[in-house]
């Protein structure tokens, strides 16, 4: 899958939630619009080729208030929005792009 693809899917609203990612954006207090923007204007900074029933992409952006990590995958008729969060420095780089060993 290329991210190309995910991004199409997210720009045409062909979009599904999973039940663990509406807990968390709930929880997080993270917006929709958020999700869907890192999807569509951020930077893929993971592939995990072997994830299951599809391959899927850590995302990052920065463009809001907060940097913002989405895990998202693409299936052959919709975005899957795995699961989305706000990273921390616990377990990242400064960028927010690299995890810290």
């Amino acid at each position: 899958m290329q991210i190309n693809v995910l991004r199409d899917l997210c720009a045409s609203n062909k979009i599904k939630w999973t039940l663990h990612a509406l807990k968390r954006i709930r929880e997080r207090n993270i917006q929709a619009t958020d999700v869907v923007n890192t999807i569509l204007h951020g930077e893929a900074i993971t592939h995990y080729h072997d994830d299951k029933p599809f391959p899927s992409y850590l995302i990052f952006n920065s463009d809001n208030i907060s940097p913002l990590h989405v895990v998202a995958s693409a299936g052959s008729d919709a975005a899957h929005i795995i699961t989305t969060y706000i990273p921390t420095l616990d377990e990242w780089e400064d960028d927010y792009k690299t995890r810290r060993s």
